[in-house]
């Protein structure tokens, strides 16, 4: 069967309040940031003991990490903030067993400066795609030589955005270091978002065997906001990546609160994948009660 898990980034409290508030909500598996207010595990300050601790702390509470969380722009146009920001990720992938998990995630990144999420002309270019590729062919490396597997997360407005562009990315960056985290509502725009099934049964069709990790959460158009969305997550020093709802035409909502053909969606990825945690985004603490209920709802309708 299929697992329901959550990132522990939408709980702002110490490790172990995290692990238990999560515990009580009957999650069984976690995507770990690695924000907690008790453990520093910033740039700089990740170490085995700190690490085996967050992970002990988890497993204490029968909530094994299944991933953990690396979010960063892999292509900031600034090549210092760049190596700061790449150099980071390393840092959590060299220590990703450590803290219970061999996938590592992030985006593909933008050169635009303001926004991790908002489009760039270069973005869609075949110059700013092969310098995307040499920092994931690193990334893949990297994770390949200390036991781990770096997953793109692939974004519309990102370099790597379309399911052409994302099965482009994986013929030329063919290693055992690298996977995929299935997102399917990364994948929808304005012009396809009325083919939804079409897509969906593209991604599944090409991407299948690349996927190691999926999440939970919805799409929809956006109406008459086409700003770039955030929402309050009752935590100020939360990461953009857990605050973000979407940018222009499309909003990325909670689970349940969009469009997505979830059936569809659950079906196709359980025909290679039927143990894969799920792992619920796009919310705050108070709405992840409705959110698994949601989820859990429709494994229940598809066996699942």
């Amino acid at each position: 069967m299929m697992q329901a898990g959550i990132f522990t980034g939408y709980f702002p409290y110490s490790l172990k309040e995290t692990a238990q508030k999560i515990r009580a909500l009957d999650f069984n598996t976690v995507q770990l940031d690695l924000h907690f207010k008790d453990v520093d595990l910033s740039a700089g300050q990740i170490t085995k003991d700190k690490a085996r601790t967050v992970r002990d702390t988890f497993r204490d509470h029968n909530l094994p990490v299944c991933c953990v969380s690396g979010y960063t722009n892999i292509i900031h146009p600034d090549k210092t903030e760049r190596e700061k920001r790449v150099g980071y990720l390393k840092e959590i992938i060299r220590s990703a067993r450590d803290f219970g998990s061999p996938y590592v995630i992030s985006e593909t990144g933008t050169y635009n400066t303001e926004s991790d999420w908002v489009h760039h002309p270069k973005n869609k270019t075949e110059e700013g795609f092969e310098e995307c590729r040499k920092v994931i062919a690193d990334l893949a490396q990297t994770a390949y030589d200390h036991g781990a597997v770096f997953l793109l997360e692939t974004y519309v407005n990102n370099v790597v955005g379309s399911v052409e562009e994302t099965v482009k990315m994986f013929a030329q960056v063919d290693h055992p270091g690298l996977g995929l985290l299935m997102d399917p509502t990364n994948y929808f725009e304005t012009h396809n978002i009325d083919r939804m099934d079409q897509i969906l049964n593209q991604v599944f069709d090409t991407l299948t065997d690349k996927i190691k990790i999926a999440h939970a959460k919805d799409v929809k158009r956006s109406g008459g906001d086409k700003s770039e969305k955030h929402a309050d997550i009752g935590d100020e020093d939360a990461l953009e990546s857990h605050t973000f709802r979407g940018v222009g035409e499309i909003e990325l909502p909670a689970p349940g609160l969009g469009s997505l053909n979830y059936d569809l969606y659950l079906k196709r990825l359980a025909e290679k994948h039927p143990n894969i945690p799920v792992i619920i985004e796009h919310l705050s603490e108070d709405d992840v009660p409705r959110a698994k209920k949601f989820l859990d709802g429709k494994f229940r309708a598809n066996g699942l």
